[in-house]
């Protein structure tokens, strides 16, 4: 859906709101609406509602934890910091619901790389879920070592990550990953028009 679809769907599930606020189904699409018009203030307030009905749904624990961290992306840094604490909450509370969370894995691999050391970074703890992810998909794996890699600017390790993620998915997204490696990062262009050529 798009974001204009998602914007025109509000006022239906408002008012299917309105008529029954215990309808969790409408909670958690208002909760998807608000994600996806970018109203991080809505969907922390609807995901809060989902996570304190189902505390032990891991996908609703994704969902808000993904919207506090977008707020606390697009807010000042004073008070990102202060938030950055329930992002990784509610992010630890979905994978340890769910062992085989692809996505709420992945937010921990990149909440850890990116976060500096100083408020709670650690690569450590982002080779710790890149590690699980391996366990789950080998593609995702290895993605998420490469993408570790790609920030840390250690490029012939991401490299290596890349071209094993890419032979066993060989898809739209794996090649994406390598093509941008090769022209953006290692500006060896004759590696990127290779694979190019190889993959179409």
């Amino acid at each position: 859906m798009s974001k204009k679809k998602y914007a025109q769907a509000k006022p239906f599930f408002e008012s299917a709101y309105k008529e029954n606020p215990k309808n969790f189904e409408t909670i958690d699409k208002l909760g998807e609406v608000a994600f996806y018009t970018q109203n991080w203030d809505e969907a922390i307030k609807y995901g809060k509602k989902m996570v304190t009905a189902f505390p032990k749904n891991a996908d609703y624990w994704f969902k808000y934890g993904g919207a506090l961290g977008m707020k606390a992306k697009n807010c000042n840094k004073f008070k990102a910091l202060g938030m950055i604490g329930d992002v990784k909450e509610a992010f630890e509370t979905s994978a340890k619901l769910d062992a085989k969370h692809i996505n709420t894995r992945w937010a921990l691999v990149m909440l850890y790389t990116e976060l500096p050391g100083i408020i709670g970074g650690s690569e450590e703890k982002a080779q710790k879920y890149a590690n699980q992810l391996m366990n789950i998909s080998k593609v995702d794996g290895y993605l998420s070592k490469g993408y570790i890699d790609v920030y840390f600017k250690r490029y012939a390790q991401a490299e290596a990550h890349y071209k094993k993620a890419h032979e066993i998915g060989h898809s739209k997204t794996t090649y994406e990953k390598l093509y941008d490696l090769y022209w953006n990062k290692m500006k060896n262009k004759a590696k990127a028009e290779d694979l190019k050529n190889d993959f179409y």
